[in-house]
């Protein structure tokens, strides 16, 4: 401003009038115009209004090269490099991402680029295309399907932690038994599974978080040569989508978010409803199914007694563990297996037949009792665990008072013992976790598009209550709730109430107008 203009009174000439009038009303349409083009003025700056800061060029600047991917025919694998910290990409070594791609098998009806996540935190997604494809034919005509080992696991920069040996002594005794030595002994575990990641992952553990990886994945969509992606995520990977759609919301055109991880809370809280939900599915689900076909497996003819039979069994086994090589079967790993199998109903039929197989250890032949072992063996790996504890530990505060664990341990062994049992040693890594909490991303919906949600109403790991929560946090979002069903991920499936409501969104994008339920075939 000018110092004329400063003594400028109320007796201004008609032409500065003018002037000033022409001057407002070009800042006025130049504002106007801002507003109305947000995509505008993103392609200036870089970045759309609401979307974190772009990725560094030297990362934006690779090219992916693209070849056929091992034992999957039908992708391509690549790598891209990815800073360690994006809030400080010039600082320590980069990692490499694995990328992998499923070209639209109908090139005439591309929509775009489908990117998928995968779960755990711990599972792999390399692969996840190939299925999605296999799954979902009409989803993959339309759409190149792309996934990714997330950093931390499989063929990306990988965590490490703990050796097969050292992460069964974790796994080791009893959860259950509440004895002080019982207890010191868990707690003395839990510590030293966290002291094993810091020592031999120290440097990388700070940056295995969901946000993080969201970064990751909006790298990856600029090295595809994507303005946007429509996103499938299930189990943590939902949260994944979520915290990915609140970094960059200008870059969604689709979202799928499929059995639905509490991300409007922290690990702590989501953790402690798991207890509650694995026994409903357990006690509600699967025994009765098993007490129904009691002249094939002979555990008891009503739910009370397959119950009472499991606790037999799992005495038995804290009394004498069965050891077959390496492994060793107790309750920990009785309980664990439950766990794993009552995921999908498809699977009772398999826990079932090794329910049945202890019964008859002594009798069974070398070659099934070695495959009973190895399903015993099958649901965590301490390669799952390093990725598991670094990001849960990691993206949210938890409690570090050892007291709070034990007593709630106590509490949720009591009330819900199959997955509660286990509270106590699984929190207590957190509490001894080395690093500190990541940067908060509050999920709200802002600038996002319609977002799908699916999920079961007897989920036992993201759980129908956790999902309720999710949903009001994304603003804008419909649920699809998936009556007399508890399985954990609803797409793709042969209910067609659930694949209809999904492909008539990905494939003609249509959104439910509101909230909606779909019944199970399975109901009734």
């Amino acid at each position: 401003m000018t110092k004329t203009a400063t003594r400028q009174t109320g007796t201004a000439s008609p032409r500065a009038r003018r002037t000033r009038r022409t001057t407002l009303a070009l800042t006025v349409a130049a504002v106007l115009a801002g507003l109305a083009s947000p995509a505008t003025a993103g392609a200036a700056t870089g970045r759309d209004p609401g979307d974190a800061d772009r990725a560094p060029t030297r990362y934006t600047h690779q090219t992916l090269d693209w070849k056929p991917c091992a034992g999957q025919p039908t992708l391509d694998c690549a790598t891209m490099a990815a800073p360690r910290d994006w809030h400080h990409p010039g600082a320590g070594g980069d990692l490499t991402i694995a990328v992998s791609r499923h070209r639209a098998t109908d090139p005439a009806k591309r929509k775009g680029t489908l990117l998928m996540a995968a779960g755990g935190p711990g599972g792999t997604g390399l692969a996840r295309p190939a299925y999605l494809a296999a799954g979902a034919p009409a989803v993959a005509a339309a759409y190149d399907i792309v996934g990714f080992d997330q950093r931390g696991v499989g063929e990306s920069t990988r965590a490490v932690c703990q050796t097969q040996e050292e992460f069964q002594e974790f796994l080791a005794g009893d959860y259950r038994d509440q004895s002080p030595a019982a207890i010191d002994r868990i707690i003395a575990n839990s510590r030293k599974l966290a002291a094993s990641c810091q020592e031999r992952s120290g440097d990388l553990l700070p940056y295995l978080t969901t946000e993080q990886t969201a970064h990751d994945i909006d790298l990856f969509r600029g090295l595809l040569g994507e303005r946007k992606i429509s996103y499938y995520g299930p189990s943590y990977a939902s949260m994944v989508g979520a915290y990915y759609g609140t970094l960059f919301p200008h870059r969604v055109e689709r979202m799928v978010l499929d059995s639905n991880i509490g991300f409007d809370g922290t690990w702590e809280k989501y953790q402690l409803g798991q207890p509650m939900s694995f026994q409903r599915r357990f006690d509600e689900d699967f025994t009765p199914w098993l007490a129904a076909r009691d002249a094939t497996y002979h555990w008891g003819s009503t739910p009370e007694q397959v119950r009472a039979h499991w606790e037999q069994r799992r005495a038995a086994l804290h009394d004498s563990p069965i050891v077959e090589g390496a492994l060793t079967i107790g309750p920990n790993q009785l309980d664990s297996l439950a766990m794993s199998a009552i995921y999908r109903a498809s699977d009772f039929p398999a826990l079932a037949r090794l329910l049945a197989t202890l019964d008859t250890w002594q009798d069974a032949d070398p070659a099934t009792r070695a495959a009973t072992a190895k399903a015993y063996n099958s649901y965590l790996s301490p390669e799952f665990a390093a990725e598991y504890f670094a990001v849960t530990c990691n993206d949210t505060p938890w409690t570090r008072d050892l007291g709070t664990w034990i007593r709630r341990g106590a509490e949720n062994t009591a009330r819900w013992p199959l997955a509660g049992a286990r509270t106590l040693a699984f929190s207590a890594v957190c509490a001894a976790w080395p690093v500190a909490p990541a940067p908060e991303v509050k999920v709200t919906g802002a600038h996002l598009p319609t977002t799908l949600m699916l999920n079961s109403v007897h989920d036992p790991s993201t759980y129908y209550e956790a999902a309720l929560g999710a949903h009001r946090a994304l603003r804008g979002s419909r649920l699809v709730t998936v009556t007399g069903n508890g399985d954990h991920g609803q797409y793709p499936t042969s209910n067609a109430c659930v694949s209809g409501v999904v492909e008539r969104y990905l494939l003609d994008d249509t959104a439910p107008e509101r909230d909606l339920t779909c019944p199970s075939p399975q109901a009734g």
